[in-house]
């Protein structure tokens, strides 16, 4: 393979040729096995993990140029991860400088690492913004193009800072992305990303517009496919939150089952109705922790204006996004669990406007507008879970987008096993006493039943569980003594 002549370079209007090919992957780890791209190596054996040089091939952009102690080398990749095509593409358009960490193999030289070297005072954004890295951690997270998308050129945009925040970086991104974005936010982004960088319209027109650009490209955006999750696992999960319950366990393994069959979320999310302190909330954060998504809340007691959800138009100074939007952005990707608390506060709203109107268009997981953004924000990989006290204060249409799970009060001697078995080695492991330390006799845990026979609740219990180890800690560090312990006379004397 000969030293690239640079003197052979066509004039610009000469048509590029493709020389590689694309295939199709959805890994999300670089290996030797699953490589970002395949260089031709028939010729020469290049050094693993030493390999450096630039992804810039005016005439067919799709080659190396290594750099050796004969010289510059040039070889075509024959094979390129269909992700990172853009991104390939981006680094030699920009003659930035990298090293590459590979194998030789039969077929090629097998690239599994990409790391940037150094700008040479170009204008993108220097090796210290890790924009490269971000670029190839979000590309390694999404998913393959579709193929009859791939082979278009129509995106020559430029985007924001790192934590896609500037202009540049902003630039940068959509132009290494690609396709990997959704097409509705990728045409909206390079149609605000025209206002941000226009001399055209106000600074507050760029600034909302570049605020935008930047809230939307930190999210991740996937699709609604879903792994696999372990019923077994599932289930211990459950176990260890909560005790009873077993129709409640029943319904929220049949969910995961149905996950696992069709690999994407059930068209409903699950409603959980019972009294205060039933542990409704516990629930809802154990079914995040076994979907493994990041979790959101939406308490409804305090929302009464669509707008704190929706978001404000641009028109204002101080415009905002909603509260729904900002939860994408905070969690930094599609997929995540709403916990929507007082689903039965939600038609609470100022005059003719109500928050349940808005809820309903994220439920239907057909897409949700904010005002601020401007933009349809996909949410195929919302689930709902909702909590509500009392069903007969909620909405038919909101009624009607949920899987219902009524939780019964629990018995006196449920109470017992949740308070001595759950509740006070929960909270006193979390204050760091020892084993002994703390007990309570069976006339004690008699005497902290019969305080709350009233609430078919559990929340009580567990305040009851707190103050009781406060009280013994204080009284092993301030009076000296060994250990406490609670019979019926000390629970009345220590709780009141």
């Amino acid at each position: 393979m000969a030293v690239f002549d640079f003197s052979k370079i066509p004039e610009k209007n000469s048509d590029p040729v493709c020389t590689y090919k694309v295939f199709y992957s959805n890994e999300h780890k670089m290996s030797p096995e699953k490589p970002v791209a395949i260089i031709d190596n028939t010729e020469v054996h290049w050094e693993e993990n030493h390999a450096e040089g630039m992804f810039t091939n005016p005439v067919k952009r799709t080659s190396f140029e290594f750099e050796t102690e004969d010289g510059v080398i040039s070889a075509d990749i024959t094979d390129i991860d269909a992700r990172f095509v853009s991104l390939l593409q981006w680094l030699g358009e920009n003659h930035i400088r990298v090293s590459l960490a590979g194998v030789n193999r039969a077929d090629g030289y097998r690239v599994y690492g990409i790391n940037e070297i150094a700008f040479g005072g170009g204008t993108k954004l220097s090796a210290e913004d890790g924009f490269l890295q971000y670029m190839i951690d979000r590309l390694l997270a999404s998913n393959a193009p579709a193929e009859d998308e791939l082979e278009t050129d129509e995106l020559i945009l430029e985007g924001d800072a790192m934590k896609i925040t500037s202009v540049q970086s902003i630039t940068d991104f959509i132009k290494c992305a690609g396709k990997t974005l959704p097409d509705n936010i990728r045409l909206w982004a390079s149609r605000n990303l025209a206002v941000a960088r226009s001399n055209e319209v106000t600074a507050a027109e760029r600034r909302h517009a570049q605020r935008a650009l930047s809230i939307m490209l930190n999210v991740q955006w996937k699709n609604n496919y879903f792994e696999s999750i372990d019923p077994v696992e599932a289930r211990r999960i459950l176990d260890e939150e909560l005790y009873g319950m077993e129709p409640v366990k029943q319904r929220i393994i049949e969910t995961i089952i149905q996950i696992n069959r069709t690999h994407t979320l059930p068209a409903y999310g699950i409603l959980l109705i019972g009294p205060a302190g039933t542990g409704k909330s516990q629930i809802a954060y154990a079914v995040a922790r076994i979907l493994k998504l990041p979790w959101t809340t939406l308490d409804m007691s305090s929302i009464n204006d669509p707008e704190q959800l929706t978001g404000s138009s641009r028109i204002y100074s101080n415009a905002k996004p909603g509260m729904i939007m900002e939860a994408f952005s905070h969690a930094g990707e599609s997929n995540l669990v709403f916990i929507i608390n007082e689903l039965d506060k939600a038609n609470s709203g100022k005059g003719t406007a109500n928050p349940s109107d808005v809820l309903l268009t994220l439920l239907d997981n057909l897409g949700f507008t904010d005002n601020y953004m401007e933009c349809m924000i996909p949410t195929s990989g919302v689930y709902p879970i909702a909590t509500a006290n009392r069903k007969e204060d909620i909405s038919a249409p909101l009624l009607s987008r949920f899987a219902i799970i009524e939780l019964p009060d629990y018995t006196d001697e449920e109470k017992k096993i949740i308070f001595s078995d759950y509740s006070l080695p929960r909270v006193i492991k979390k204050m760091g006493l020892e084993d002994g330390e703390c007990t309570v006799t069976d006339d004690g845990l008699e005497e902290v039943i019969s305080r709350h026979k009233e609430s078919g609740g559990i929340r009580e219990l567990e305040q009851i569980a707190e103050h009781m180890a406060a009280n013994a800690l204080y009284r092993i560090e301030v009076e000296k003594v060994e250990r406490v312990v609670y019979d019926a006379a000390a629970v009345k004397e220590s709780i009141g």
